[in-house]
């Protein structure tokens, strides 16, 4: 079995209200993928031990359609 993040797999979708504005925020994927030009391309192994983030978690990039007001999100992974 694997550990996989259920947005950046298509299994679930995350409503999230604007903190600032209360508008739609949308989820931009994995905060790994705006590191640099090439991070998008990199194994999750090699970018989890950059940030020395927790492998039961995969921060996402959230961002306001209406304001641009951005957060981070923690995402548990589950088990498939």
């Amino acid at each position: 079995m694997e550990m996989i993040c259920p947005l950046c797999n298509g299994l679930k979708n995350l409503a999230n209200p604007c903190p600032n504005c209360h508008g739609q925020m949308t989820d931009k994927g994995p905060i790994e993928n705006f590191y640099d030009d090439y991070s998008a391309y990199l194994d999750k192994n090699i970018t989890q031990r950059l940030d020395n983030a927790d492998p039961n978690y995969c921060v996402h990039l959230f961002q306001c359609d209406i304001c641009g007001k951005d957060k981070r999100m923690s995402i548990d992974r589950e088990m498939f």
